[in-house]
């Protein structure tokens, strides 16, 4: 890849992104905040070398799997880095799941440690006996008997460790996908990756500086915060801010309000919601903060995990006056490979290619169609999986001939700009033609009675494939038969007859990831509760 530096064939990413901030005289920078704690890079470098000794201690091999089951905190760096630099291998797991979901990504990745917040401990216990695999288990701020305290772990073990090197292409951390389809399943990265990511996304589209402070509403366990709070910061000379609490829209706004960052990471949901929040406030429907936030501290604000649309970048902008950059990623590439960019930015529109990645537009045959037509998107880059653990069909079905498979349909336009035209298993064929359920939603997000809405295709009662509106209304418009009409004639007004919903139904909320993104397939089964 072009822009991926030389690397050494003796490496480790966590000495390369943190040794030069220590050689550049950074050391006393922070490097993460959290709250009223603050975590400088030389403290991290220091206490990952604890963690790396403590980790060996445990007995644990080169390339064994130690899960990292933690809210958002300054451990949480301190143990991946730690583990990278033992030569072991992190694999960051989602705070919101189930007991049977950690059976089932803890069996799967045969993790042979586990380090879980004290928080969680009570989900991830009952399932605990069924994996034989793991050996070990620390918890983090609280200490049980017979597993040990993190903290307590830690300052037993010198700060001092020679870090194992590797080879770039070994592999340094998995990943597991969020689940939008069905059973998560772990992405292998190698070492380079995250180099990669900084050498394109980083210097060429986000650009951050010295002086940025940068906030991710996405988690640390999700690729898309992982780059945003754990990456980014050490490899621009900048901090990030995290916090533990679910990212709520009034949460967000009060660390807005308390650490002014200058970046905003979030995902479309959450920024409609802010606005809803925002909106409330203006109107005296909730008590506002005093005074109203105004965000003239941003310079930036981030979108990624779903597409944004227009009428929320436009509200947005309307109400703080900052531009959202919106972009497309995975936990395969590890970040984004399509964004808009500062100045650079089309409603509606995904963004253009990131510098160092190759991108195509392919029928199902796998060719390439003009410019104008909708296809499937590859992407080939530096930073893509090496292969999914222990799944390879999937693996052989996803990286074809060192491009990797997106699943998302895409239309390029002659500027080189791309346009999200969804799933490729979630357009409708209806009535002969093709469906957009994102130009519905748009559509439909344009209705000022609609907070929230998604649009999936269920069948009527010959079995011919319709359209569904599942809407979220806002306070003070109350569902029913005849806002349900209404919104179909909002539509109508706007689209094709063919596009219309055959039905509407709302809905209290939608199903969505932790990391924001929707779940149409609980949808087409019936899933979420109605209003």
């Amino acid at each position: 890849m072009a822009l991926l530096p030389q690397l050494p064939d003796r490496f480790n990413v966590a000495d390369h992104f943190i040794l030069p901030r220590l050689e550049a005289g950074q050391g006393a920078q922070p490097y993460l905040l959290c709250g009223e704690d603050s975590l400088s890079v030389e403290a991290l470098h220091r206490r990952a070398g604890q963690a790396a000794h403590a980790l060996r201690g445990l007995g644990l091999r080169r390339g064994q799997r130690v899960a990292l089951l933690l809210r958002e905190s300054l451990e949480f760096p301190v143990c991946f880095w730690g583990a990278v630099r033992a030569g072991l291998i992190p694999v960051p797991l989602n705070t919101v799941l189930t007991g049977a979901d950690y059976r089932h990504t803890l069996g799967d990745s045969r993790a042979r440690a586990l380090i879980v917040d004290a928080a969680l401990w009570p989900t991830v216990a009952p399932v605990l006996g069924e994996l034989p695999h793991l050996r070990h288990v620390v918890l983090a701020g609280a200490g049980l008997p017979g597993h040990p305290e993190l903290g307590a772990l830690l300052g037993e073990a010198p700060e001092t460790f020679p870090t194992r090197m590797a080879h770039p292409d070994d592999p340094a951390f998995w990943l597991y996908t969020s689940g939008s389809t069905g059973a998560p399943k772990a992405a292998v990265h190698r070492q380079r990756d995250m180099v990669c990511v900084v050498e394109t996304y980083l210097r060429h589209v986000l650009r951050l500086g010295a002086h940025d402070l940068s906030f991710s509403a996405a988690k640390l366990f999700f690729a898309y915060g992982l780059g945003n709070s754990l990456v980014f910061p050490l490899a621009a000379g900048c901090a990030a801010v995290v916090q533990p609490e679910p990212a709520t829209a009034r949460v967000c706004f009060a660390v807005l309000a308390r650490h002014r960052p200058t970046v905003f990471h979030a995902v479309p949901t959450l920024y409609n919601a802010m606005l809803q929040l925002h909106d409330a406030w203006r109107a005296g429907r909730e008590q506002p903060p005093q005074p109203l936030p105004r965000l003239e501290h941003l310079r930036l604000a981030v979108s990624g995990g779903e597409p944004l649309p227009p009428a929320v970048l436009e509200r947005w902008q309307a109400a703080f006056g900052v531009p959202i950059l919106d972009g497309i990623g995975s936990t395969e590439a590890l970040h984004f490979y399509v964004a808009n960019r500062p100045g650079q930015v089309r409603p509606g529109s995904t963004g253009l290619a990131v510098p160092g990645y190759d991108l195509r537009i392919v029928d199902g045959a796998g060719r390439d169609v003009p410019a104008g037509q909708p296809g499937e998107l590859w992407v080939r880059g530096g930073s893509l999986l090496a292969r999914y653990w222990a799944q390879p069909a999937r693996t052989r079905r996803v990286l074809r001939g060192g491009w990797f498979a997106s699943g998302d349909r895409f239309r390029r336009d002659a500027e080189g700009w791309y346009w999200y035209e969804g799933r490729t298993d979630d357009l409708l064929k209806v009535g002969g033609s093709w469906v957009n359920p994102a130009e519905l939603e748009h559509a439909l997000l344009t209705h000022p009675a609609v907070a929230e809405c998604a649009v999936v295709g269920r069948a009527d009662g010959a079995g011919l494939t319709k359209a569904l509106a599942c809407v979220v209304p806002r306070p003070g418009h109350p569902p029913g038969e005849a806002l349900a009409e209404a919104l179909r004639a909002h539509v109508a007004e706007r689209l094709a007859a063919f596009k219309v919903p055959q039905w509407v139904e709302f809905r209290n909320e939608l199903p969505r990831t932790a990391s924001g993104k929707l779940r149409r397939f609980l949808l087409r089964d019936g899933g979420a509760a109605e209003a």
